[in-house]
């Protein structure tokens, strides 16, 4: 489950840095005699999003961050650990 959440906000923000495209719907109603609301006109309309360089930042420093602790060994992530648990108490 955290991983899900881990990807789909990996893939949020990659998306936000790179530009997307996004179709809208829109329906126009009027009231018929009996009023009751009837669709007259359907409009459908793309937007575009341009890239954002700040999400691209972040999406960079993420990603660089973790190939940095893929090529960690077992004794060194667990250095790590210990070193922002003790960072951590003294912080708080």
């Amino acid at each position: 489950m955290k991983q899900d959440r881990h990807e789909a906000i990996h893939k949020a923000l990659l998306k936000k840095a790179v530009g997307y495209k996004v179709k809208e719907n829109s329906l126009e109603y009027i009231i018929d005699e009996e009023g009751y609301r009837k669709p007259i006109k359907e409009k459908v309309q793309t937007k575009y999003y341009p890239p954002d360089i700040s999400a691209l930042k972040t999406y960079l420093e993420i990603k660089q961050a973790e190939d940095s602790l893929d090529k960690l060994t077992d004794e060194e992530l667990e250095a790590e650990k210990q070193r922002l648990l003790a960072e951590l108490e003294r912080s708080g």
